[in-house]
C-alpha cells in the first residue's frame, strides 16, 4: 500500500499550490473509512503533521497552517487534496499523505519549495 502524492512545485511566497494524493485500488475497501492526513518532511527532520480529515470529514490542521491550508477528500476517486494558500518559505518540504496515526508504508512524496 503506497499512496502517491503530486502537485508540488516551486512558488513564491504568497502563492498557492494544490496537492493531490491517490490511494491504490488495493485499499479501496478501507479508504473511505480511514482517517487521512498530510505530513511534511524537511532535510534532517522527521515527518511532521500538517492536516487531517476523518472519515466523517472532520478536519484539523497544525497551528502553523491553520487558515491557509485546507484538506479535503473524494472517496469515489480515492483522492486526498491539500489546498495551500498564502505560502511561506517555512512551508518548504516534501509532502506526503498517509493514514492518520498508524500509517501504511510511505509512498512517494511531492516537493514544495517556497521562495522568499
Amino acid at each position: 500500500v503506497q499512496l502517491q502524492a503530486s502537485g508540488g512545485g516551486f512558488v513564491q511566497a504568497g502563492g498557492s499550490l494544490r496537492l493531490s494524493c491517490r490511494a491504490p485500488r488495493a485499499i479501496l475497501s478501507v479508504f473511505s473509512s480511514a482517517d487521512m492526513a498530510w505530513y511534511r518532511q524537511t532535510p534532517g527532520s522527521e515527518r511532521d503533521f500538517v492536516a487531517s480529515i476523518t472519515s466523517g470529514r472532520t478536519t484539523n490542521a497544525a497551528d502553523s497552517v491553520k487558515g491557509r491550508f485546507t484538506i479535503s477528500r473524494d472517496n469515489s476517486r480515492r483522492m486526498i487534496y491539500l489546498q495551500m494558500n498564502s505560502l511561506k518559505p517555512e512551508d518548504t518540504g516534501v509532502y506526503y499523505c498517509n493514514r492518520l496515526g498508524t500509517t501504511w508504508p510511505w509512498g512517494q512524496g511531492t516537493q514544495v519549495t517556497v521562495s522568499s
